[in-house]
Formats: structure tokens, sequence, C-alpha cells
């Protein structure tokens, strides 16, 4: 009996640096491993070959299109990856991660024979703008709602990552019962705990993740000089950004005059992460207090890549880093957006070794018993299963 074959759609570059990269590719080894005959299609940027074999799935990256404009080259994506669907036929599921193709693939799915997983970690109408400011509240925004909303209620099956994003989706009128959380995972032979002593002279704070402006970063270097005013401590920003975000960050760090203690570099290739986190005697997730973070969610991979190599972590006290750590046991939460009380907590940490010590065991332990691809495979196969059967009930 031939293996079910599945189109997975992504509007991302595989493999790259960023977590939906990570996110991809460990789905993609799970549904491979399952049984699956997997055809990734991805977003192509020139230096990856258009053609491939990934993570054991045959991989077709769409060109990059000519237009300057995001919108315009995400839906000449989903032209692309709908043309695919209609010419190549016999998939049995139609898994995507976006609107862009998302929405003609639900349309087409009753002609074309396959079931639809809707992967939901971001919607554009919250996130775009944050990207592009110029969006807010414009008619545009809302037709994009408007489709989201379409999409959510026609896909048969939806996964997300946090509770958070499934009581968001719930909220906009779909069926709880075909939402599934499967959070995100760590790799425990990649990240894994490395000893540290506590750093007697400079110690070092880091921030790995993009420089979107939802990661309250500017709320980061608001709290160093107050760190720095009782500790000596070297900043390292690392991640992908915008050049207006590069920009921005720079600006404030001169206005604060912490220029010299802060450096915001590229990001680096997945499997070289650990061992920056290896490097750091702090590890801060700064999530600021907006719509993208507290109303529609999301399950902020540093987190628990910071947890899982047994570092100290601070993080903002939001609904969405409660489902991983447990404050004053895996880690310390400040008060979002308060630059005050994020210093106290970095502080907290630095002068207390013994402190730093027991959130660093927990933090560790936590990670890898309960946040792994493995279990977030295992989670994601059952879907399909269920989906395969013809319905979808909810998994507790």
């Amino acid at each position: 009996m031939d293996k079910p074959a599945v189109l997975y759609a992504a509007f991302d570059v595989v493999p790259s640096p960023k977590g939906a990269s990570t996110h991809i590719s460990h789905f993609v080894h799970g549904l491979v491993d399952g049984g699956y005959r997997v055809h990734l299609v991805t977003a192509g940027d020139g230096s990856l070959p258009e053609h491939d074999d990934y993570a054991g799935a045959s991989v077709w990256r769409v060109p990059a299109a000519d237009e300057a404009n995001f919108l315009e080259r995400a839906l000449a994506f989903g032209r692309a990856v709908m043309a695919h669907a209609e010419t190549a036929g016999g998939y049995a599921v139609a898994h995507f991660r976006s609107l862009w193709c998302g929405l003609p693939l639900v349309q087409a799915a009753a002609r074309l024979g396959y079931r639809t997983l809707f992967e939901v970690n971001g919607l554009p109408s919250v996130e775009l703008k944050y990207h592009y400011p110029g969006l807010r509240g414009t008619p545009l925004e809302a037709k994009i709602g408007t489709q989201e909303v379409a999409t959510l209620l026609r896909a048969d099956a939806i996964v997300c990552p946090s509770a958070v994003t499934r009581e968001y989706i719930a909220s906009l009128g779909i069926e709880r019962d075909k939402i599934t959380v499967i959070p995100n995972g760590i790799e425990p032979r990649l990240f894994c705990p490395t000893p540290r002593q506590a750093s007697a002279g400079t110690a070092m704070l880091l921030y790995v993740g993009t420089l979107a402006d939802w990661q309250g970063l500017e709320l980061l270097l608001e709290a160093l000089p107050l760190v720095l005013a009782r500790r000596d401590v070297r900043l390292r920003i690392v991640g992908r950004g915008r050049g207006r975000q590069q920009r921005e960050l720079a600006k404030r760090a001169r206005r604060l005059g912490v220029e010299g203690q802060v450096s915001v570099e590229d990001a680096l290739p997945h499997h070289q992460v650990p061992a920056l986190i290896a490097a750091a005697d702090v590890c801060v997730a700064p999530l600021a207090y907006n719509d993208r973070n507290v109303t529609q969610g999301c399950c902020p991979l540093k987190v628990l890549e910071y947890m899982a190599c047994g570092r100290p972590v601070v993080a903002a006290n939001l609904p969405v880093v409660r489902e991983l750590a447990r404050d004053g046991q895996d880690a310390l939460l400040f008060s979002p957006d308060d630059p005050t009380d994020l210093a106290r907590c970095i502080l907290a940490v630095l002068e207390d070794p013994s402190l730093a010590g027991r959130l660093s065991t927990s933090a560790a332990e936590r990670a890898r018993r309960r946040f792994t691809w493995a279990r977030a495979q295992r989670r994601l196969l059952r879907v399909y299963e269920r989906l395969l059967r013809g319905g979808m009930t909810p998994e507790l």
C-alpha cells in the first residue's frame, strides 16, 4: 500500500536560522518517520537549489518573485503552490502554514480530494503591522483578517503552538474541537546543559531571536543602564532583523549611553546556537505586552532552548511564557514592559549563584521532559491519524 502523500507548504526559507525553519524541519522529519511521503514547498532565496531532498522530503523552492512588495510576493507564492496542487494531484493532506496559500488550498479541497491542516504560528492580520506600520488600521488589514477567518473555518484541522493561540482562534468563531495545541520543542542531543561558573568579571547577557518589534528589545536596552549601575555586563543580541530595526536599536543604545556594552550580531545557523547559549550568564526573553504576544499568542522557542541548555532565564511574565516556565522555579519572570523589574531579575540571578543554579537545573529538566520535538512529532502524527479518519476530536 502506498504511503499517503502530503503537500506541506510554507512561505519560509528552509533551512535558515529562523525558528520557523527549525519547526518545519522537525515536523517534516516526524511525518516522514511516520510513514508519509512529504512534498515540501517553500520560498526560495536564490542561494538554495530549486529542487532538493531535505529531511526525507522532496522539496520545491518557489523562485523569489521580482515584486518588491511583500504582499505581492506572498500572493505569488500562493499561486505557485496552488498551481502545483492542481497539476501534481494525489495528495491526502494539504498542510499549510500561512493564509497566502491556505485560502486557495481550502477552497479547492473538495475538488482535489485532500484534507486540509492549517498550522497557525502567527496570523498576518496581527503581525504584519509590526513589520509594516503603515498597514495598521487600513482596509487591507481588515480584509486579511476576514480571509484568515474564512480559511480557519474551512480547514479540516488546525494546530497551534500555545493555549493562548488556541483561545484566540476559538474567539474568532472557530470550533474548538478541531484545534490542537502542539508546543515547540528542543532537540536534547543538541540543546543540553553544560557547566558554567558564575562570572566574576564582565557577565554576558544574551538574547537570541528576531529583531521584530514585538520582541521587547528596546525594553532590554532601557534596563541595561540599571544593571550596569551595579554590575559590569555585556549584552549580545543575535538574530535576523530589518535595517530599520537594527538602526533603531543602535540609536537607542547610543541615547542610553550603553553602545559600548551592546553588540547586535547576525543570526547563526541553528546548530551553533547551543554554544552561543553556553557562553551566557543570563539569557533573556523580554517579550513586549502587545496583541501579538498576549492576544494571538506564540511559543517562544528561545525560552525552551535557553532552558534546555541549563542557563538562567529571565523572561516577561506573559501567559505564553508561563505555559513553558514556572516563575521562581524554572525562570525569573518580570512585569511586562517594566525595565526596572527586568533589571531587578537580571541582577538577582547575577548576584545569587545558588538561585541561578536552581533555576538552571529545574529548567533543563522541565524542557527535556515536557518540550521535545519528538513529543511534538507524536502529537502531530495523532492529528494526522484523526484527520485521515475523517474527524477531529479534541486531544487533551
